[in-house]
């Protein structure tokens, strides 16, 4: 049977640790009901100075009431798509868990979804670091991944060159923040509406290819 669902072809520059990226997310996936997305995920390390411990997330420079303003509005969001967040009292390093999604590619889209969630939501439902990479083996294991595939993520040098790759072009796309999308020729940057997102979905449907 075929599928009479559009193509839909978004890249998008996200952070397992930003949690506007993961309320973006779940919207993207929410265009998979009318489209057949494609997507391709510009892994963006927002905040590589934080230790492999993490850092409380009083050390980011924000002012206590623009963080409670941040916090408000991120509640907001998360409950228009039913999820879920640990209260926010630290931020992580990233680094190991962009490399080990970019190794996760590799095995195909029902090995890298299932664990692109998972660094998610370890984050920034459980409250987990995803900066040790003890957790990371661990969440490797709740995946059902191979083991081994922590190792290759962590020393071949091809995942940390994809990285580089992905900050060369947030530079040349003047990328500031995360998440950023680009669904054909337009442009969203933040955690838009659902609306929003489909209707810019919709126009670069409607595109001739």
């Amino acid at each position: 049977m075929t599928d009479a669902r559009p193509e839909l072809l978004v890249t998008a520059f996200s952070d397992y640790i930003c949690p506007f990226c993961y309320v973006g997310d779940a919207r993207l996936n929410r265009l998979r009901e009318s489209f057949r997305v494609k997507i391709n995920w510009c892994l963006l390390e927002i905040h590589p100075e934080t230790p492999e411990q993490g850092r409380p997330v009083s050390e980011l420079g924000y002012d206590p009431e623009t963080w409670e303003q941040l916090m408000a509005s991120l509640d907001v969001l998360a409950a228009e798509d039913g999820l879920e967040f640990a209260e926010h009292t630290f931020t992580a390093n990233s680094h190991k868990a962009l490399l080990l999604a970019e190794a996760a590619k590799e095995l195909g889209a029902a090995s890298f979804y299932p664990l692109h969630r998972a660094l998610f939501e370890a984050f920034l439902r459980d409250g987990r670091n995803i900066g040790d990479e003890a957790v990371l083996r661990a969440i490797i294991e709740e995946q059902g991944l191979e083991p081994s595939l922590g190792d290759q993520a962590w020393s071949d040098p091809r995942y940390e060159d994809n990285l580089k790759r992905y900050r060369l072009a947030a530079a040349q796309l003047e990328v500031r923040a995360t998440p950023t999308f680009f669904i054909g020729t337009r442009r969203l940057d933040g955690a838009v509406p659902f609306d929003e997102l489909w209707q810019a979905a919709q126009l670069a449907a409607d595109e001739p290819s």
